[in-house]
């Protein structure tokens, strides 16, 4: 028997460390190696070493080929309306129902933050909305703390306004379909707890960067017509949007993995793009990040090493631990055991970590969704939490011709953070007692 625990305790050790490896090799990206082959060296060493095997990699490719795809999706048809200038117009809105005041600009950058990533998901926040709102920002003259003040928010907001709906974010479609909950269902539950979180979020954002925000900025900023490069596309934005949120909700009810809805939408604007021949529809196609699914299956398949070997077990009895807990605290600290993995080992692998552990755990109901949510706020605890949050800083830097350092990134995270989440949390336990989770 301690022999088999002795190996046992060796291929978790092993399992960890080639996670570790893994991470530093995606942080550090040595001679540009892209962070989709990074993942997939550390999944090549576990099948090597024997810690996975094929038929893991079939498992992992069955849990999160729909969030996947549907995240592809959602970027290439940001990206083709972002072609036609939705988002350089609704940006340049934003300035200009400020009317010149510089409190009423944050707000409104927060709520059409949270407006892109609830359709469009915070990756799409991350590589579309953060580089016009940048630009708009600068044709104002704005600079310095005052700059860095509304850029934090944009970054903030971009993952936890990502919770209403299963497109919103990577992980709540894998955090939610792991355990058979629908889009629809999803929604009718998610919706309370991300209007906490939006509000929230606005609340200590502003509190935290008020003495850096000015009562005046310039509104002097035009949008010219020749900035929508293709009509037809730019006027379809918000019934295109509208249609496909009802097509989600139909789907969900027949049982439709969402990213059979998404997948077509996507395909039917690009061949829309290339049709009209107004804008580029191979730059959509190029753009979208690829070594995300690359990423995805590679990260995946190094947590499940970790989790095969005991990592399950040692989750699940700490979530057992707190679900013994009164008064609500066992939502709080769930969803923050969640975020704390999602800030150390970025949020997809530790959403997938999340649902092992709360299927080993037994656990059902609402607090499930207390993955999505941990998952969703939590990454906002360090740069390394999620995609969204390496792809915003990536943006700042390329668009910006600024950084942000990780002191300062992760201050704002953690003293704005932590409230959001556990606001958020509470709310989601609040609803437990009238709904019911199908």
């Amino acid at each position: 028997m301690s022999g088999i625990l002795q190996n046992q305790t060796f291929d978790f050790i092993i399992a960890v460390s080639i996670f570790i490896f893994s991470l530093v090799l995606v942080i550090k990206k040595p001679k540009g190696l892209g962070i989709g082959y990074s993942a997939l060296i550390g999944a090549l060493i576990t099948f090597l070493t024997g810690l996975t095997s094929l038929k893991d990699f079939i498992d992992v490719i069955s849990i999160v080929w729909n969030a996947t795809l549907t995240f592809i999706s959602i970027v290439i048809i940001s990206l083709v309306f972002d072609e036609a200038g939705v988002f350089q117009y609704l940006s340049v809105r934003l300035l200009s129902l400020s009317r010149g005041n510089g409190k009423r600009l944050f707000i409104l950058i927060i709520l059409g933050g949270a407006f892109i990533s609830a359709i469009f998901a915070n990756d799409g926040t991350a590589l579309v909305m953060t580089p016009i709102i940048i630009s708009v920002l600068y044709r104002a003259g704005l600079k310095g703390k005052t700059l860095l003040a509304y850029i934090m928010a944009v970054g903030f907001i971009a993952d936890s306004a990502s919770i209403p709906l299963l497109v919103s974010n990577l992980v709540n479609i894998i955090a939610a379909t792991y355990f058979g909950i629908n889009f629809f269902s999803y929604m009718y539950v998610m919706l309370i707890p991300d209007l906490v979180s939006v509000g929230s979020s606005l609340l200590f954002l502003y509190l935290f960067f008020m003495k850096d925000i000015p009562e005046k900025v310039s509104t002097i900023v035009d949008f010219k017509d020749s900035e929508i490069k293709d009509p037809l596309i730019f006027k379809m934005f918000f019934p295109f949007i509208t249609v496909l949120i009802v097509l989600y909700s139909v789907g969900g009810f027949l049982s439709v993995p969402v990213a059979v809805v998404s997948m077509p939408a996507a395909f039917f604007l690009l061949l829309l793009a290339r049709q009209n021949g107004r804008i580029s529809y191979i730059n959509p196609v190029r753009e979208a990040p690829w070594q995300i699914i690359l990423f995805s299956i590679g990260m995946y398949i190094v947590v499940f090493a970790m989790a095969n070997n005991g990592l399950t077990e040692v989750i699940s009895g700490v979530l057992i631990y707190f679900s013994s807990f009164p008064y609500g605290l066992n939502y709080i600290f769930t969803g923050y055991l969640f975020a704390f993995t999602a800030s150390i080992m970025n949020n997809l692998p530790s959403v997938l970590l999340g649902d092992l552990a709360l299927q080993h755990a037994h656990m059902t109901g609402t607090i499930l969704l207390t993955n999505a949510i941990g998952n969703d706020i939590g990454p906002k605890f360090t740069p390394i939490g999620s995609l969204a949050t390496l792809v915003w800083l990536y943006m700042i830097e390329r668009k910006g011709d600024f950084k942000i350092s990780t002191v300062d990134y992760m201050k704002t995270g953690i003293l704005v953070g932590i409230p959001v989440l556990t606001l958020t949390l509470l709310s989601l336990y609040l609803e437990s007692g009238l709904i019911v989770l199908h």
